[in-house]
């Protein structure tokens, strides 16, 4: 049985996380990890999953001829020097979404890959969700007819670290960016137009770094079809995800997943638990399907299911919320790719 040998490039949790979703493909096996910050805990941690190099250096995963694919799961600012030298290097990649937050930076990196010829998956990992899925899945099979409205609600049950905030790239490019390649995903069509309204409601230290805490975008799609996502950093009941898809012969849409389904009924009310806590819940088994898919298209050269263009569509969709938010009026994709590749800064 042909073994595809990985290389996981930054060992924080979602790094950690790959690496055990890993570990369950037969197919694949985890030659290396390397972290900037590695030491005595990240050794222990890779002896314990037979896992035999550690290293800092990233460039040794990437020259070691018995690596076929790398997995990269560190900062965002390092993903297109990563990208282009594990492309020259003839490895598949694996990269954790964005690309980047610059899309002739992206390019660049998409035109790496191309011109060696090797796979990139970029990391949304929402699309393998079971219940996404089954959306997608009737969307496709005309079960409700042509897609007219894409709603999305994602609320995070706590806002990131104050320290988080700066670095994260914004809420458009950290956190919506999921629902932007969400509805490209659902509705089967590229965005042309966005109209963002934001608002910092929870935490003030948003505002100091230019972002937002809460946001409403609405999107028209080449298609006619138009979408609406609500996002907030901090919903008090737990982790909020949710679609619909409301077409010309019906709709279909997904609630949130809980612990359970039980519903207690007394004099008092209706009560059941919230919904499971964060990602790492809701999400476990989707982190599993993407990382296994990933190897099954390497071991039967296949296309990825979640492609570099992915990466970039979704990318371009951000940036134009962003200078919606910014302008305070309706922009149009096309417009906000020229303005951001003159300098989105000077808006």
């Amino acid at each position: 049985m042909k073994k595809i040998r990985i290389g996981i490039i930054g060992a924080g949790r979602i790094g950690k996380i790959h690496a055990d979703n890993l570990r369950r493909h037969p197919q694949a096996e985890i030659a290396a990890v390397s972290d900037l910050f590695a030491g005595p805990e990240l050794e222990a941690w890779a002896a314990a999953r037979g896992i035999g190099t550690v290293t800092k250096d990233s460039m040794e995963l990437i020259t070691n001829p018995d690596i076929d694919a790398v997995f990269i799961c560190s900062s965002t600012d390092t993903h297109v020097p990563l990208i282009i030298e594990a492309a020259k290097a003839g490895k598949h990649i694996f990269c954790e979404k964005p690309v980047s937050m610059e899309l002739d930076r992206t390019e660049e990196a998409l035109e790496a890959v191309r011109a060696a010829g090797v796979k990139l998956q970029v990391g949304f990992n929402r699309r393998f969700d079971h219940n996404f899925k089954r959306v997608r899945e009737h969307v496709l099979g005309g079960t409700i007819g042509e897609p007219h409205i894409v709603k999305i609600t994602s609320r995070d049950p706590n806002p990131p670290h104050d320290d988080y905030i700066p670095r994260s790239g914004g809420m458009f490019m950290d956190m919506m960016i999921h629902d932007f390649d969400m509805a490209r995903y659902l509705c089967g069509s590229e965005v042309e137009e966005v109209y963002t309204q934001g608002a910092v409601l929870i935490n003030p230290v948003f505002a100091q770094y230019g972002d937002v805490d809460t946001a409403v975008v609405t999107l028209r799609f080449k298609n006619g079809a138009l979408g609406v996502i609500d996002n907030s950093r901090q919903a008090v009941y737990g982790y909020d995800q949710r679609v619909e898809v409301f077409g010309s012969k019906g709709s279909a849409a997904v609630t949130n997943d809980h612990p359970n389904t039980a519903e207690i009924s007394t004099a008092e009310g209706l009560f059941r638990d919230k919904p499971l806590h964060f990602f790492l819940e809701r999400y476990n088994e989707a982190y599993i399907e993407e990382t296994h898919m990933f190897i099954d298209s390497l071991v039967n050269d296949k296309p990825v299911p979640v492609d570099g263009n992915d990466g970039y569509q979704a990318e371009r969709i951000a940036l134009a919320a962003l200078l919606s938010l910014r302008l305070g009026r309706p922009v149009k994709i096309d417009e906000a790719d020229a303005l951001q590749k003159s300098s989105l800064e000077s808006v």
